[in-house]
């Protein structure tokens, strides 16, 4: 997926004038791009519209105005688009409870050897970027990838495809097939190469 440019991002002025739309048009994007597994993980699958919209959103938040600041974010969101045969998503585990959270979430060490991403017969491990969990603590945001062959990509792309995300965690077991409106967003991701 071709990477969002700085020519392609507007400054905040210009974007505050089309904020409320361009923020409807993603709220209703996302919709298709997001996958709830079972009841404290969900799967936010990222594009080149969910990326510059974040940056919109940070420099407007942080009120950056300088270039050189603007590529930065771009740099540090890009690296959250897809390669090629490869979905990129941000999973969230989502308890809102702080005191739920901090007595679920050490429950949940581990996670990053436990999600899959299921095209017919094929398994994908997820690929989660270093950095979010150790051996002593978990995240609640991390990155991750599903590298597929260029077999599991094909199958994919078939409307037929029974598509699952799959977790397998010890203390957390749940499944989800994709619906037909992810899956054909993200097969169109997948066509980009």
């Amino acid at each position: 997926m071709r990477m969002v440019t700085i020519d392609e991002i507007k400054d905040i002025a210009a974007y505050e004038k089309v904020r409320n739309t361009f923020r409807q048009q993603i709220i209703e994007l996302k919709s298709r791009r997001r996958v709830q597994v079972g009841n404290l993980i969900t799967l936010l699958f990222e594009n080149r519209d969910t990326i510059t919209f974040q940056v919109q959103e940070m420099m407007r938040a942080e009120r950056i105005v300088e270039d050189s600041q603007i590529q930065h974010e771009l740099d540090t969101y890009n690296e959250l688009l897809p390669g090629p045969l490869q979905l990129s998503a941000t999973l969230f585990i989502e308890i809102p409870d702080p005191q739920e959270l901090r007595r679920l979430l050490p429950t949940l060490l581990g996670l990053e050897h436990h999600l899959w991403l299921k095209v017919q017969d094929y398994k994908v491990q997820a690929q989660f970027e270093e950095g979010h969990s150790t051996e002593e603590r978990i995240s609640t945001v991390h990155y991750i990838r599903f590298q597929l062959s260029p077999e599991a990509s094909a199958a994919f792309q078939q409307p037929e495809s029974l598509v699952t995300l799959e977790i397998d965690h010890p203390n957390y077991h749940e499944s989800i097939v994709l619906p037909e409106t992810v899956r054909a967003t993200l097969a169109h991701d997948l066509e980009d190469y």
